[in-house]
């Protein structure tokens, strides 16, 4: 079972990526412990805490920020875009819903019949939509009288509200937020034998139902929705799964576990699955809304940064605070103090935009810390069958857009430098 999105809408306001890609390195620095949230440091497996300062308008900027959801995802968007982040939205998986609707009404009659003596509720959207559904067929009254008498637990707060909205109420709800913990509290409070219903939502979890099969009389599913790939047309995940590969992106947020199975598989059919997940261990940071999204990239050897609390809000805030503190890059030099933020450059107070191949050069001359990076080096920063002539044109538009003479300085037959 996975988490879903929490926000509302589509966007229009996305860009598409193309282009060569750029190394995004992120230089992590430390922080003060004010309001915690998990993230990843290099070479890190499981969240740390990072500090939580206020969220500033514009601290986005010049960052670019993937975005794998489909439903609702226009706040989730907005507030990236309204801090100043360029979006890339690039769906992963859609939502089916009429064309489940028959299945859905014959399963919903089939648990009213049964009068189920516990029900769990997984998602607040998926009790929305049954109970909508089922109104709209004339079923609404008999499926609530059918649950009245049910004991009801639900995963976490959105499925209780959506249960409280419909006028019944529940009996408790599961300790970490994720159906196996819902289905352990079932497992342990509660005899065996017993008629289960459980409302799933997108990608079933056959293993916990298999473990409710194994104790219980009778279970009961109910799926108010699934997920389906997107259309093979849709180009917008390939161009996505590109630009992380390049670098091209700084952070990817994903709201649901089979999103990124989704992505996944979208880079194995690219044959760049390697790639991906190499950019998202190092220079792109994942971003998820809990833990059982979390647990595909951590499977993967990713390390995600998650929010505390499994809310679209706060997923939000912790990207926001996340490449503020830990993904701004700083070097002294003779011409003044240089920073990137994503894709843009700042020497001492004037603020440059950097295509993706300069961008490239200038990150792997950062990293560098003034010393000499090779010719060589530099030419495998850049995404693609780049070769030197290509390189040698990206740095004079790197030099020529800093506009800063002597900051990239030539080492005679050696490479290249930034002048600390």
């Amino acid at each position: 079972m996975t988490e879903t999105n929490d926000v509302t809408g589509g966007s229009s306001g996305s860009e598409a990526v193309s282009g060569s890609g750029a190394a995004a390195s992120a230089s992590h620095l430390p922080a003060l412990d004010l309001h915690a949230h998990q993230v990843r440091m290099p070479g890190a497996v499981e969240p740390i805490e990072v500090a939580a300062p206020f969220l500033q308008p514009n601290q986005l900027e010049g960052f670019r920020i993937g975005v794998t959801s489909d439903r609702r995802s226009s706040d989730l968007i907005d507030a990236f875009e309204r801090r100043g982040a360029r979006v890339v939205h690039a769906p992963t998986l859609r939502i089916a819903h009429s064309q489940q609707d028959g299945p859905l009404l014959d399963d919903t009659r089939t648990l009213i019949a049964a009068r189920p003596d516990i029900l769990l509720a997984t998602t607040g959207y998926g009790v929305r939509r049954w109970f909508e559904v089922a109104e709209a067929d004339g079923l609404g009254s008999e499926l609530t009288d059918a649950l009245a008498e049910s004991t009801i637990l639900v995963r976490g707060p959105k499925a209780r509200g959506g249960i409280r909205a419909t006028g019944l109420g529940d009996s408790g709800m599961s300790d970490s937020e994720t159906t196996a913990s819902l289905v352990d509290k079932v497992l342990a409070e509660y005899p065996p034998g017993l008629t289960i219903g459980i409302q799933v939502h997108g990608a079933t979890d056959e293993v916990q139902l298999d473990r409710l099969r194994a104790v219980h009389q009778r279970v009961l599913v109910v799926a108010p929705y699934r997920w389906i790939a997107m259309d093979d047309t849709d180009e917008r995940v390939y161009k996505l799964v590109e630009a992380i590969c390049s670098r091209q992106l700084d952070c990817v947020t994903f709201t649901s576990a089979p999103a990124v199975h989704a992505l996944f598989t979208a880079a194995e059919g690219m044959d760049v699955y390697p790639e991906l997940i190499a950019a998202l261990q190092t220079q792109v940071c994942a971003a998820s809304v809990g833990p059982v999204t979390s647990a595909p990239l951590i499977a993967a050897g990713i390390a995600p940064i998650q929010p505390t609390r499994f809310r679209m809000g706060a997923l939000i805030r912790l990207v926001c605070e996340h490449l503020e503190q830990n993904m701004i890059e700083r070097v002294e030099t003779q011409n003044g103090l240089v920073q990137l933020r994503g894709s843009i450059v700042q020497v001492s107070d004037e603020r440059v935009q950097l295509p993706p191949t300069a961008l490239a050069i200038l990150r792997a001359l950062v990293r560098a810390r003034g010393a000499v990076v090779s010719r060589e080096d530099l030419t495998l920063a850049l995404a693609g069958d780049s070769d030197d002539h290509a390189m040698e044109v990206s740095l004079s538009r790197l030099r020529q857009t800093l506009g800063v003479p002597g900051l990239v300085a030539t080492v005679v037959k050696r490479g290249y430098r930034l002048n600390v």
